[in-house]
């Protein structure tokens, strides 16, 4: 398998709107568990400790998105009522996809009719049962308003992207499974470009129900994976975007690289013990077959992101599974971490894979390993000591004898559908020759309405305030030639980062302290011929 490379990063996670964000939430190890808000449903009418109570649910947890009803329907040039037919769901897939593109420095009106591909994983539509239920009020936008595949195609339709559009819905490891194919389609030509993501919103009490009933739901609201109290996952909120090109013509376009997808697997439990029951042979069968599609040795790979829905039968399966396979061959002096998100954010199901697989490239680029939460004591059936694999229960560097880093990403569905994932931190590039030196570089900043310019500067402000280091020139090159220019329009000049991040905050205060201008641009006019056949009276 070739190569893949990661070039841009979109996500929304519980407390974490963005990768910078998200990153910093995981270094801190951080979780964002909640009690569920009023606005889902009456915890308190259907909660009871006991699972097996009819009509009622063992939690009253989860990790939840804020503000999911807040759109702006007119940016993607939807209608106002369309929108409110549409799942909040394909709704985040927009905006993500969009951030996602910004975040590679792609202006997405730019690819309009080009091969681009879009593989989204997503499976339940609580929203649709809410609409639905209201037969009153449901209209001619509701088919295409909570359909699953529209997440995919709407996206396809609004950029106008020609490559395949699909929603792959395999339940808990629907947004891995997706990357998998996508990654085809970049290697049999069918597209040169692939967004990829995961979506997740929880609006509705029925699932959460019959989970309980199932006895999936930990009762404390935290997912103890690897624990010997771990009695089940917490349900989470989130939507994850990624935006994939075939390595060489990433290197070829001089694109910022992330990280690099070595290879994937896709494999089913078949006929086992129970559909829902993890299935050891075949998660080591499909972490072998990723390897070698990847050419990698197991003993390279130096970090796992593991499942871990943290329950105490599922939890010592996989551990198992992942020493059985990547111990083969590895020194004790070979150390590989195993760690889950889900002790972090909870279970995204439909987004838990491509959460993991952001997380792993997020422990790439900054070579450190995240702490793995709710840990106190291990799971007697987990056997680690005298093995050359661990569970971090603190942020640390991510040490290798050699580079570069290799690590692999599970998600394995209750349907019995597993992926797996090997991912490798980003080549070194070639940096460019210094900048031509110029007295001054401007900023060109641009939105839709003034309050979106308003906010656009203040995060402008936030990521050079974070990122003192970055070099300017190329701040105002991506904002200038990697985002689409709208109508209402900024810019700013300054000849350093730390003059163009006080710029900015005088900006956002209303100071006019520095050089600015801003226009609203006019719609293009036309030009009209008329030739009457009566001379040069008319041009």
């Amino acid at each position: 398998m070739d190569p893949t490379a990661i070039i841009g990063i979109g996500c929304r996670f519980p407390s974490a709107g963005n990768p910078e964000s998200f990153w910093d939430l995981l270094r801190h190890g951080v979780h964002t568990i909640t009690e569920v808000p009023s606005n889902r449903w009456d915890v308190d009418a259907l909660y009871h400790p006991d699972p097996a109570t009819p009509g009622k649910m063992n939690t009253r947890w989860g990790a939840f998105l804020e503000q999911i009803d807040m759109f702006e329907p007119s940016f993607f040039g939807i209608s106002p009522r369309e929108a409110e037919s549409m799942d909040p769901q394909h709704r985040l897939v927009l905006e993500v996809a969009w951030e996602a593109l910004e975040n590679a420095g792609l202006a997405p009106n730019k690819l309009a009719d080009s091969q681009t591909g879009v593989f989204i994983g997503i499976v339940a539509s609580d929203y649709g049962r809410l609409v639905f239920n209201d037969h009153l009020n449901i209209d001619a936008y509701g088919g295409i308003g909570i359909t699953p595949g529209i997440a995919a195609n709407r996206l396809s339709y609004i950029l106008n992207l020609h490559g395949p559009s699909l929603a792959i819905d395999t339940a808990c490891s629907s947004s891995l499974v997706a990357l998998h194919f996508a990654c085809q389609s970049l290697q049999s030509g069918e597209s040169n470009l692939c967004l990829v993501g995961g979506v997740n919103l929880v609006l509705s009490p029925e699932y959460t129900l019959t989970f309980s009933q199932a006895r999936m739901m930990a009762s404390d609201g935290f997912c103890k994976t690897f624990d010997k109290d771990a009695d089940g996952y917490v349900r989470g909120e989130g939507c994850g975007v990624i935006v994939l090109k075939r390595l060489c013509d990433a290197l070829r376009d001089r694109d910022n690289i992330l990280a690099v997808i070595k290879g994937s697997a896709v494999n089913h439990d078949g006929l086992s013990n129970g559909m829902t029951a993890p299935n050891g042979r075949s998660q080591q069968a499909v972490i072998r077959q990723a390897l070698k599609n990847a050419g990698v040795a197991p003993a390279q790979i130096s970090y796992v992101e593991a499942h871990g829905t943290g329950t105490s039968l599922g939890d010592p399966i996989e551990v198992e599974s992942i020493k059985a396979v990547l111990g083969q061959g590895r020194s004790p002096l070979e150390s590989c971490g195993i760690g889950s998100i889900k002790t972090n954010i909870g279970h995204l199901e439909a987004a838990a894979g491509i959460v993991g697989l952001i997380k792993t490239v997020l422990s790439l680029q900054h070579q450190q390993i995240p702490s793995h939460l709710h840990l106190k004591q291990l799971n007697p059936l987990i056997q680690l000591e005298g093995t050359p694999f661990f569970i971090p229960t603190e942020c640390q560097p991510w040490s290798v004898a050699t580079e570069p880093r290799l690590a692999g990403v599970s998600s394995f569905s209750f349907g019995g559908t597993n992926c797996h994932v090997i991912l490798s931190e980003a080549p070194k590039q070639e940096t460019k020759a210094n900048e031509i030196e110029r007295p001054a570089h401007i900023l060109a900043l641009s939105a839709k309405n003034q309050k979106a310019l308003s906010e656009l500067v203040e995060r402008y402000q936030a990521h050079l305030k974070s990122n003192s280091s970055a070099k300017l020139a190329d701040v105002c090159f991506t904002a200038n030639t990697g985002r689409t220019h709208f109508d209402r329009r900024l810019f700013v000049t300054a000849t350093s980062t730390k003059e163009m991040q006080k710029a900015l905050r005088d900006l956002a205060e209303g100071k006019d302290t520095v050089p600015t201008g801003q226009i609203c641009s006019p719609k293009r006019q036309k030009i009209a011929f008329l030739f009457t056949g009566q001379g040069s009276v008319y041009l």
